[in-house]
């Protein structure tokens, strides 16, 4: 049984949602303050985040970071400000559902990214093998895509920018891997989208530009930045 943990400070939202979710299989843990929900983090292990913003004690904005660490975070928040969202987001937020909403909207964006996360998992697993003191599977070939100045290696989740480490998102690597394995085609929104959040296309459009934003801002030190080509109209490539 999968288990979520409700970070939400309205005592009659926090009730309800638990109940609607444990009808439909999951094991909930409820919070009532930022305190409270990140001492429980600390002490067990939960499969997904449903997080307020607006708590006491400790704000959901100063949590997100350290959630998403280990486990998807969705953000449920009457905020509904474009750079609520982008700062959520940009902190490592998987998802930002604004209220009031419909329960049935929540358990569908709640299973998608448990199956994101699982797609995540299997695909690592299915990468490792047992032979070796390393274990490493000696038949299995590494893959490192390079371009210009920059190597991305999907094994170490690691990219290098002129001899220096870029640190990347999960899902700012996985742009970054599909831009480089295809340097001269043009990515439309919903192409990235899709591909590195593995679900249907159905954000903003902003979500994509706020994550090729950040990507950019941390190419800036190699000087690298304008790789990345915006093509008006149609989405990225690399230049």
């Amino acid at each position: 049984m999968e288990r979520i943990l409700i970070v939400e400070d309205d005592a009659q939202n926090n009730q309800i949602i638990r109940e609607y979710l444990e009808g439909h299989g999951y094991s909930c843990t409820q919070a009532f303050s930022g305190s409270e929900g990140k001492l429980l983090f600390s002490m067990e292990r939960f499969d997904l985040v449903l997080l307020d913003l607006m708590l006491p004690g400790i704000p959901g904005e100063e949590l997100v970071s350290l959630f998403s660490e280990t486990a998807p975070v969705i953000v449920l928040s009457a905020k509904s400000g474009l750079y609520s969202k982008v700062d959520v987001l940009s902190a490592g937020a998987e998802d930002y559902i604004c209220k009031p909403f419909d329960l049935p909207e929540l358990l569908v964006r709640i299973q998608i990214r448990l199956r994101h996360r699982d797609r995540i998992k299997k695909d690592g697993e299915a990468g490792t093998g047992a032979a070796g003191g390393s274990g490493a599977d000696p038949g299995y070939e590494q893959h490192v895509y390079t371009y210009r100045g920059w190597t991305l290696n999907p094994d170490t989740q690691e990219m290098i920018a002129e001899g220096e480490r870029v640190d990347l998102t999960r899902h700012e690597f996985l742009i970054m891997e599909l831009l480089i394995r295809n340097p001269r085609r043009v990515f439309s929104k919903q192409m990235i989208y899709e591909y590195a959040w593995g679900e249907e296309y159905f954000v903003e459009d902003k979500t994509i530009n706020v994550h090729i934003s950040n990507i950019r801002s941390k190419l800036k030190k190699s000087g690298t930045d304008s790789y990345i080509q915006t093509v008006w109209g149609m989405g990225f490539k690399l230049s």
